[in-house]
């Protein structure tokens, strides 16, 4: 009989609705049943696409004997992790207080007050190695419940009262002086931690596992941009980021037949991943790409942008506009119809063989396919990949063509006749399951993706930007229309068939008003930066901290969040406050001549965080992107003309050329969207084209150089600093 999670919208939730464990939903009916009937809560939080939180569910939760448990000592609770990362957040912090580690799927018990006093994450359904498994854990902490309560109380509120004791740290003011010699340290350190962990011969950073960690890279370019590319700190920046993204490229880790990248790989050498894909993740590798090439010329990262966006195009975007959230790891394997985990993307030989014919030699020579399968035993501790082959590149395509007498372009020319006819293979299997809600911050972070990769290719042989600029806007209009309510002015964290009843949260606000802002300088159409100024209005109505500047991750009076935490690493997202703070700066530069409430919220923010980037600065390598926004003069580029005239587009396409310092870029269109403008930013409403020319104004700390009427111009502009008037 299926629980009460049949009844969730959530397809992680709604996985588990046929346990014999008797599941609540995060709520009032489930705290009001601990209360009532004093016994503590398991709570387990996972989301959908997680591999070992299906392992767990498979040896635990489905099993009669250990649901039993659960149901006669405790009152068991699932978490979508994605639905409510305010919940995921505050007792991830608390496991990973008391155990020194964390991930998912997390297991955390706690008083009927919503008080933790243990947890860890996957436990095994045994007692391994000496250590219990996890039905001796639910009989232990039964016993302890009943016989000494008070002291498992008591240790709950000493962690959560150590928690909040974090919180507790009164950020001063900071002069600008004190701040940019703060900054200066913290970006050094930085770049000298990457620099340490760096691997010279597989790319990225540390050991397994490997995570593409895409703050890390977004820092290092900024690096670049700051010291200049051509600088040899800027080549130095550079040399560590794109060798990084080329191996994750040829690796395994990347879906060379449908494209996307997959979560991490186990292995130091991103050769065998964990196979879920996440929406946020093609998001931020495709800036990176990007900006790679920005940073390099090289076609290969503007190839690895669009492999990756048209994987989200094809298989993660609804038909309305909005994407989804993440494809699983596993899927069924066999005629027998049992999930294991990478069976939709790994191969025979043989099949490899049946559907390339004799191509089938030069394509596994160059992805390193083996009859008995490639991935060895230290790799695949359970032989889930036993006789199968990860497709990654283990040479050089000029190498491979070499050996088989091949011309370079030929041979690239086969490898994707391949992969078209894998493609075409593959999509006879049984698909991963699709994570169909459609997350606001995720979404977010894909218009972004989306507009810079308009703005960057509309310059290129290979444009395809007008495609990309479409996406970004259908994908706006979905989330205006479905998760945000016009009349409170508030966003809504999902969508899935229907806009859920759970508010956004600080993430939500700030990655949709980055991808607003990048939208409106993808496009320069004005509504997009008027929503943007809406949404951060309401963002700092909700989530701002007036004692000690930042943003909490969920707003005030929430009665179901024990602590309101603010995020301080920049991990496979970044917190809310580290784009927070760059969305402040520019708007700013934008909507303000001299910028003074955003900017001064922004450096309240930097300041707030300085205990944590200063001392630890690589946990927030995005938090130093801004602050190095901050110390920077503001600086905006104002193309006078009709945003849809093709010379507008041709100056637009310059600002996108190369990697530099960051600037705002502003359209004079001579109708309301100038007036709205001017209204903010005085100084833009008497910018005009000159000789009735496209016309462009650099302007640094709101000193403009000469007009520039030409792209050639425009790139004289940007690089050298004359005949500077102030405005």
């Amino acid at each position: 009989m299926p629980n009460r999670l049949g009844l969730e919208s959530s397809p992680y939730l709604r996985q588990h609705s046929a346990n014999p464990v008797d599941w609540f939903p995060w709520g009032e009916e489930a705290f009001a049943r601990a209360l009532s009937e004093q016994k503590p809560i398991f709570l387990s939080i996972g989301y959908s696409t997680c591999h070992w939180c299906h392992v767990m569910a498979h040896e635990s939760f489905e099993d009669g004997e250990i649901a039993g448990l659960l149901n006669d000592n405790f009152i068991p609770i699932k978490v979508d992790r994605e639905e409510r990362p305010d919940v995921d957040r505050v007792y991830m912090s608390f496991v990973q207080a008391l155990t020194g580690q964390g991930g998912w799927p997390l297991s955390v018990w706690l008083t009927p007050e919503l008080k933790p006093f243990y947890g860890g994450t996957y436990f095994p359904p045994e007692d391994r190695y000496g250590r219990p498994g996890f039905p001796s854990i639910l009989r232990s902490i039964g016993k302890g419940w009943k016989e000494d309560r008070r002291r498992l109380e008591e240790h709950g509120e000493a962690l959560v009262a150590s928690l909040r004791g974090r919180l507790e740290n009164k950020s001063g003011e900071r002069s600008s002086a004190a701040l940019a010699e703060a900054a200066s340290s913290a970006f050094e350190a930085c770049f000298d931690a990457l620099h340490r962990s760096f691997d010279p011969v597989r790319g990225g950073f540390g050991g397994a596992p490997k995570f593409p960690r895409a703050s890390n890279l977004d820092f290092l370019f900024r690096c670049a941009a700051i010291q200049g590319i051509d600088s040899d700190a800027g080549r130095e920046a550079v040399a560590l980021a794109v060798p990084t993204l080329r191996c994750m490229a040829r690796g395994g880790i990347h879906d060379h037949v449908g494209g996307g990248f997959h979560r991490y790989s186990v292995d130091e050498d991103w050769f065998v991943p964990h196979f879920e894909k996440m929406l946020y993740d093609q998001a931020q590798i495709t800036v990176n790409a990007l900006e790679a090439w920005q940073a390099t010329g090289d076609g290969r990262q503007i190839w690895l942008a669009r492999d990756i966006l048209d994987y989200v195009l094809r298989d993660l975007g609804h038909p309305a506009g909005g994407f989804y959230s993440a494809e699983d790891a596993d899927s069924p394997a066999g005629n027998a119809g049992k999930h294991a985990e990478g069976a939709f993307y790994v191969w025979g030989q043989a099949e490899i063989e049946e559907t390339l014919g004799t191509d089938a030699a030069f394509f596994s020579s160059f992805f390193g396919v083996q009859p008995e399968g490639n991935v060895l035993s230290d790799r695949d501790p359970s032989g889930e990949f036993s006789g199968y082959n990860i497709l990654a590149q283990t040479r050089p395509l000029a190498e491979a063509a070499r050996e088989a007498g091949l011309e370079i372009e030929t041979a690239s020319e086969l490898v994707a006749h391949c992969l078209d006819r894998l493609r075409a293979a593959r999509s006879k299997r049984p698909r991963p399951q699709l994570d169909d809600k459609i997350l606001t911050a995720w979404n977010g972070l894909m218009i972004s993706a989306l507009a810079k990769a308009h703005q960057v290719l509309q310059g290129t042989a290979s444009h395809a930007g007008t495609a990309y600029l479409g996406a970004a806007l259908r994908a706006a209009e979905f989330i205006k229309r479905e998760a945000f309510d016009q009349g409170r002015g508030i966003l809504f964290r999902s969508w899935r068939g229907a806009r859920s009843s759970i508010e956004g949260f600080a993430e939500d606000y700030a990655f949709l008003i980055q991808g607003l802002l990048d939208l409106y300088e993808a496009g320069f159409d004005a509504r997009w930066l008027q929503w943007a100024e809406q949404l951060q209005a309401k963002m700092d109505e909700l989530f701002w901290d007036s004692d000690r500047g930042g943003y909490f991750n969920s707003a005030a009076g929430a009665p179901d969040i024990l602590i309101r935490l603010k995020d301080d690493y920049d991990g496979a997202e970044p917190a809310p406050s580290s784009v927070g703070a760059m969305n402040l700066l520019r708007l700013a530069a934008t909507l303000e001549s001299k910028g003074t409430a955003y900017r001064e919220r922004a450096l309240r923010t930097l300041a707030a965080f300085e205990p944590r980037w200063s001392e630890f600065p690589q946990a927030m390598p995005r938090m130093l992107c801004a602050l190095e926004l901050a110390l920077q003069p503001p600086r905006q580029v104002v193309l006078a003309g009709d945003p849809a005239s093709a010379e507008f587009q041709a100056m637009a396409a310059v600002l996108a050329e190369r990697l530099g310092p960051h600037r705002s870029v502003l359209a004079a269109d001579g109708g309301p969207a100038q007036a709205w403008l001017a209204a903010r930013a005085p100084w833009i409403g008497e910018m005009r084209p000159v000789n009735g020319r496209t016309t462009a104004y650099v302007c640094e700390d709101f000193a403009c150089r000469s007009p520039a009427s030409t792209p050639e111009e425009l790139r004289q502009r940007l690089s050298a600093g004359s005949d500077v008037n102030r405005v």
